[in-house]
């Protein structure tokens, strides 16, 4: 159960704004990220093995998501016809590759933040993730100002060598 509340705790807060990109209805957001935990804590025994508990998640999330989308719809006196649906199925479409690029995209950062040392990992969480300040990151780090501004310099200069050699286009 504490294992469960760690994830949960980990990712609400990027499941949020993941979900906010869909809908501006913030409680309809949260009934959705509600509604994926409740499913991946009721169903774990039936899901098996998931290699991508993030991935599983994000995709989880958005498809809760187009399915509230999908039953909140209403009907409209407009007639469907193929032309109509041709053009929701190529938005679709559309839809699921950006989002697969996307994801392939951040699982490429991921490994290239992992490919930094673990005090510059320490460094660019604290100033981008964690939002602190230069000063708070030498207390924490119990390094001097000009000490962490060089590590921020060669740690950003590292992650620009790897986005270079990066190629997924946004």
């Amino acid at each position: 159960m504490e294992e469960f509340s760690n994830l949960y705790d980990k990712h609400i807060d990027g499941l949020f704004a993941f979900g906010s990109k869909f809908t501006s209805d913030r409680e309809a957001l949260k009934d959705c990220i509600q509604d994926v935990f409740v499913k991946l804590f009721t169903r774990k025994e039936g899901l098996g093995a998931i290699n991508n508990i993030e991935s599983y998640l994000y995709i989880s999330l958005r498809n809760r998501i187009n399915d509230e989308f999908r039953r909140n719809v209403k009907l409209c006196d407009n007639e469907i016809t193929d032309a109509n649906m041709q053009v929701v199925a190529e938005y679709d479409e559309y839809y699921h590759e950006r989002m697969e690029r996307q994801l392939a995209l951040t699982d490429s950062v991921k490994k290239y933040f992992e490919k930094l040392s673990p005090r510059q990992r320490q460094i660019i969480n604290l100033y981008y993730l964690e939002h602190r300040k230069y000063d708070d990151i030498c207390r924490i780090m119990g390094i001097n100002y000009q000490s962490v501004r060089n590590l921020m310099h060669r740690s950003i200069s590292r992650l620009r060598e790897y986005a270079g050699e990066m190629q997924i286009a946004v």
